[in-house]
């Protein structure tokens, strides 16, 4: 490998990992805008995005320098790859913060309606496997990947209970719709980010080992199983 190719490379690290910091705590302060009722919060999210996509921009085009001038080959080339889809999903992360942020300040004008108690603990997995998606990015760690991608369940049987709560809510209080269904998409935000952790480990598997996991969890946790 020559040396600008790796020092390209190690920019590019860099220039993600600051980006992942800015959509963390994107996505912290919008689910704490919507559990504590903070619009203060809500606004600095939406300020926020037109940051993350320029830099977005900035990532790939960096990305695409790369593969022209130095056509990079093996392990190389899969971390210029991982760092396009990662820096894809972090801009969509931010989108749906920001998704969130505009439903707090919805539900804001609501002050007696009560998310279910569920939605708390669904936003602290979530911003969990976020935090581990990084740990395993920076350090090029697959087990802690794996451990974010079985996580994932989690979210989605929380934001089922969350849904249902919702929709059981809206029966019998007919007032509560209105914030009622901007909390249902909050839900549906809060759980899509957790999905784009997923996704995200599952690029850093791909990175480490060159596997591509995507559909095929169970093959591949049932191999590693076999091999340790």
């Amino acid at each position: 490998m020559s040396k600008h190719l790796q020092r390209g490379l190690d920019a590019l690290r860099q220039s993600l990992v600051d980006q992942f910091g800015k959509v963390e705590q994107m996505i912290q302060l919008a689910v704490r805008a919507l559990v504590e009722r903070r619009t203060d919060l809500a606004d600095r999210v939406i300020a926020s995005d037109e940051e993350v996509d320029h830099t977005e921009i900035l990532i790939e085009e960096e990305c695409l320098k790369l593969l022209a001038l130095y056509q990079p080959v093996a392990s190389d080339l899969r971390r210029v790859i991982t760092v396009i889809k990662v820096n894809s999903d972090l801009e969509r992360m931010a989108d749906l913060a920001c998704n969130i942020a505009e439903r707090a300040r919805a539900i804001d004008l609501h002050p007696l309606f009560k998310a279910p108690e569920e939605l708390t603990e669904m936003v602290a997995i979530a911003n969990e496997m976020v935090r581990n998606a990084l740990d395993a990015f920076v350090e090029d760690d697959p087990a802690k990947a794996a451990d974010v991608i079985r996580t994932d369940a989690m979210v989605d049987t929380l934001n089922r209970i969350v849904i249902d709560q919702l929709h059981e809510t809206m029966v019998h209080d007919p007032e509560s719709i209105e914030p009622a269904v901007n909390c249902f998409s909050a839900s549906r935000h809060i759980e899509r980010i957790a999905d784009l952790a997923e996704s995200i480990s599952e690029d850093v598997i791909y990175l480490v080992e060159g596997e591509i996991i995507r559909h095929k969890h169970g093959v591949f946790f049932d191999s590693h199983q076999r091999r340790s």
